[in-house]
C-alpha cells in the first residue's frame, strides 16, 4: 500500500494533484456557499427570534389607587399634548403621527390603563405630595403645603417632545426636611415591534447604554448605580425616557403583575429651616428620529445613543441621512430608495465591471486549465505554479467574481436596520405598497426580485461551458440555480423598502453587465 501511496504515476497522487489544482477555483464556491449558508441562518434566527407574548411569571400585586378626586389638566406644545393629574402624565399624544395613513387618531403614548410618568419624593420625618394628592392650581403653577410648613411649586412646560417639570421646595418650617426625588414609567409592553430591532426598557449609564427586552424583563428586575442617567422604554418608533437632574441616582427595571416599571431615583436633599430648592425632572416622549434625539441630547444627555443601527451602523446612519436627503426632494421614499440604490451600484461601477471582466476571463481560460491538470497531474507543486502563472498573465483571481457580492452584504444589513429605525419610513408608501417598512401584502416585490435574480444569473453563465462534471465552476453553478429561489423565500417576509433596494440592484446589474459586455468584445 505504502508502495502503491509513493508511486507517482498511482491514481491517489493523480486525484491529489487534480484536489489540490480544484483549491483555487474552489474557493469561490466555498465563500458563496458560506455567504447562502449565513444569510439563511439569519433569516431562521430572525424568525426564531420574533417576540411573542409571555405569561406572566410574577406574583406581586399593584395597588389600585383612587385618583378620582384629583383634577386633571392638559397641557400641549407643537409637537405633543398631555394630561396631567397630580403628580402624573399620561395620554401624551404626538401631534405629527398618526396611527395609519388614512386615519386622524394620532400616536398616543402612555395612553393605557394605569400607563403613566410620575415625578414625586420621598420624605423623611415629614410628608410630601402622593399620586392622590389634589394640588391648588393658579396661572399654570400648582402648589401644596404639608402641615410641617413645606411648600411645594410645581411647573410643567414643554418645549418639542421634552416634557419639564420644575419643582422648588420651600421649607417654612422650623426644623430641617429631607426629600428624595423620583420619577418612573409605569407602562405595559410592545410585543408587536420587530424582532430585528431592540425593544424594552433602556437606561442610561455611567456614559453607557443598558437595554433589556420585554421577555428579558419576564424573569427577573435589573438594577444600577450611575451619578446620573434616565431610564424608560423604547418601542420600534416611539421612546419615553424620564431624567433627574440630580446626582448619584439608582436605576431600577422591573415588571410587577402586567406592568413594566422603569424608576431613577436620587440622592436625598436636606433643606434648612427658611431655604429652598429646586429640582428638575425632564420626560421625553417622541420619535426615535435621530434629528429629534440629536436636539434633545441638549437636555436629556446619552439619549441620541439609544437607536440601534446594529452591526454596520457606521454604514446605517450615512445611509438613512442620504434617504430622508432623497426623499426632502422626491418626495417618496420608494422612489428615494431606488435612487440611492442607483446611487450605490454607480459607486461599485469599477469593482462590479472587474468583477464581469474576471468572470469572463476564468470562463476563456478554461481550456487552458484542464489542459495544465491534464500535463502535470503527477507534480503538484509544477501544477500549483502552472496554475499561479495564468492567473498571473491573465491578470485575474478566482475570488475576484465573488467581491461584489461580499461589498453587499454588511450594505443589505445596514440598509434592514435603517428601514426598521426610521420612524419616516413607518407607513411610507410606493405603488400598492402602504408601508415599506413592512412586507409586501402580495408578495410582488419578492418574486420580481427572485426572477431578476434569476435572469442576471442566466446571462452571467451564459457562455459557460463548463456547466456538467463534478469540477469545482459545475457545482458552483449548479448551486447557484437555487438561489434565486432561496432568496424569493427569504425576502417574501422582509420589509419591502429592503425587497426594492435588492430588486433595482438586480435590473441595474444586468444592463450594467450588458453595457459591459459589449465594450469588452
Amino acid at each position: 500500500m505504502v508502495k502503491y501511496l509513493d508511486n507517482q504515476n498511482s491514481g491517489f497522487n493523480q486525484w491529489r494533484a487534480k484536489q489540490d489544482a480544484a483549491k483555487p477555483r474552489a474557493s469561490f464556491s466555498r465563500i458563496l456557499w458560506w455567504t447562502l449558508v449565513f444569510m439563511a441562518a439569519w433569516w431562521f434566527i430572525g424568525v426564531l427570534m420574533t417576540p411573542k407574548t409571555v405569561r406572566d411569571v410574577t406574583n406581586e400585586n399593584v395597588v389600585v389607587e383612587d385618583l378620582s378626586a384629583v383634577p386633571t389638566r392638559a397641557i400641549s406644545s407643537d409637537m405633543v399634548s398631555a394630561t396631567v393629574q397630580g403628580l402624573r402624565i399620561n395620554d401624551v399624544k404626538l401631534s405629527n403621527f398618526t396611527v395609519a395613513p388614512d386615519s386622524t387618531d394620532l400616536v398616543t403614548l402612555l395612553g393605557g390603563d394605569k400607563d403613566f410618568i410620575e415625578v414625586g419624593y420621598v420624605a423623611t420625618g415629614t410628608t410630601a405630595p402622593v399620586s392622590t394628592t389634589v394640588w391648588k392650581e393658579q396661572d399654570d403653577t400648582y402648589t401644596w403645603r404639608n402641615s410641617d410648613g413645606v411648600e411645594f411649586e410645581r411647573k410643567i412646560t414643554t418645549d418639542g417632545y421634552i416634557i419639564t417639570v420644575t419643582d422648588t421646595i420651600k421649607n417654612t418650617g422650623r426644623a430641617n426636611v429631607t426629600f428624595a426625588p423620583y420619577a418612573r414609567i409605569v407602562r405595559e409592553n410592545d410585543m408587536k415591534s420587530s424582532s430585528g430591532v431592540n425593544t424594552g426598557a433602556i437606561a442610561y449609564v455611567n456614559s453607557d447604554i443598558e437595554q433589556e427586552t420585554w421577555t428579558s424583563l419576564e424573569k427577573k428586575s435589573y438594577a444600577y448605580s450611575t451619578t446620573n442617567g434616565f431610564a424608560g422604554f423604547t418601542d420600534q418608533y416611539w421612546e419615553t425616557v424620564v431624567s433627574l437632574d440630580s446626582p448619584d441616582q439608582t436605576i431600577r427595571i422591573k415588571k410587577s403583575d402586567d406592568k413594566y416599571h422603569a424608576d431613577v431615583a436620587a440622592a436625598a436633599v436636606s433643606i434648612a429651616p427658611g431655604a429652598s430648592h429646586t429640582i428638575t425632572t425632564r420626560a421625553f416622549v417622541g420619535p426615535r428620529d435621530q434629528d429629534v434625539l440629536n436636539a434633545a441630547e441638549k437636555s436629556i444627555a446619552g439619549i441620541a445613543e439609544t437607536v440601534d443601527y446594529g452591526w454596520f451602523w457606521f454604514l446605517a446612519r450615512p445611509m438613512l441621512w442620504v434617504l430622508n436627503g432623497i426623499n426632502s426632494v422626491v418626495m417618496n421614499y420608494g422612489l428615494a430608495i431606488i435612487i440611492m440604490t442607483i446611487l450605490l451600484r454607480l459607486l461599485m461601477w469599477p469593482l462590479t465591471r472587474k468583477s464581469y471582466v474576471s468572470m469572463a476571463t476564468m470562463q476563456k481560460m478554461q481550456p487552458e486549465l484542464q489542459r495544465i491538470q491534464k500535463l502535470y497531474a503527477n507534480d503538484k507543486m509544477r501544477l500549483q505554479m502552472e496554475m499561479m502563472k495564468l492567473y498571473q498573465t491573465h491578470k485575474t483571481s478566482p475570488m475576484s467574481g465573488c467581491l461584489p457580492m461580499l461589498i453587499q452584504i454588511p450594505i443589505f444589513f445596514a440598509l434592514y436596520k435603517a428601514l426598521l429605525v426610521s420612524v419616516q419610513m413607518r407607513s411610507a408608501h410606493f405603488l400598492w405598497i402602504s408601508d415599506l417598512a413592512a412586507m409586501d401584502p402580495y408578495f410582488i416585490l419578492p418574486v420580481l426580485m427572485g426572477a431578476t435574480m434569476w435572469l442576471q444569473q442566466y446571462l452571467q453563465s451564459s457562455n459557460t461551458k463548463n456547466t456538467s462534471g463534478n469540477d469545482a465552476m459545475a457545482q458552483t453553478q449548479r448551486m447557484m440555480r437555487w438561489m434565486p429561489l432561496l432568496f424569493t423565500v427569504m425576502f417574501a417576509w422582509m420589509p419591502a423598502g429592503l425587497v426594492l433596494y435588492w430588486t433595482v440592484s438586480n435590473i441595474f446589474g444586468i444592463i450594467q453587465m450588458e453595457m459591459i459586455k459589449r465594450k469588452t468584445k
